[in-house]
């Protein structure tokens, strides 16, 4: 009996080593999840709560984040993001938009992601209230640049103090303005 339960025991364990790891990496193009919930420590992100044409019928100011989940670029920028929302909180619209869903889409005019996105990754768009473009840049946007596209949008303060991004490990950072 002990005999079978060892080489069961051997197999079972075998069969373990077999099982390829998972890995996930900030600096590589790989398809790892939600970079939002990964690389930021905030999946609340994503959806949107609202879409472009509620945000502009309402009159509020719509903050567009175009992203790809595998792409380098768009996992370093996450915590970008996530800064934003801690921010601005109820005070704009944060709408990370992937664009797989707007490759190749015909441009609906104004109230569709479509019209203002480039062909590159990450993209950020500000609106105003009445629809005025006020930031559209590609990259790694720089956080206070946004902030003050915002704060035009909104007629409220930017935040004063730099922004620093402190890493906790190989995957999560987050950006905090001081």
């Amino acid at each position: 009996m002990a005999r079978v339960l060892k080489a069961m025991l051997g197999l079972v364990l075998s069969l373990l080593l077999l099982v390829p790891t998972a890995s996930a990496a900030r600096d590589d193009d790989a398809y790892d999840g939600n970079i939002f919930a990964l690389y930021a420590g905030n999946g609340s992100l994503v959806p949107p709560v609202s879409t472009l044409a509620e945000s502009q019928a309402a009159g509020r100011t719509s903050v567009l984040i175009f992203y790809l989940d595998d792409s380098r670029t768009s996992k370093a920028f996450a915590p970008a993001v996530s800064e934003l929302q801690r921010l601005w909180g109820r005070s704009i619209d944060l709408m990370p938009l992937t664009t797989d869903a707007l490759q190749d889409r015909m441009d609906r005019g104004g109230s569709d992601p479509a019209h203002y996105w480039h062909g590159r990754i990450p993209q950020v768009v500000v609106i105003n209230g009445e629809g005025r473009l006020l930031l559209d840049e590609e990259g790694q946007v720089p956080l206070e640049a946004i902030n003050l596209a915002i704060s035009e949008a909104t007629g409220l303060p930017a935040p004063e103090g730099v922004s620093t991004t402190l890493s906790f490990n190989e995957l999560n950072t987050e950006v905090l303005t001081r």
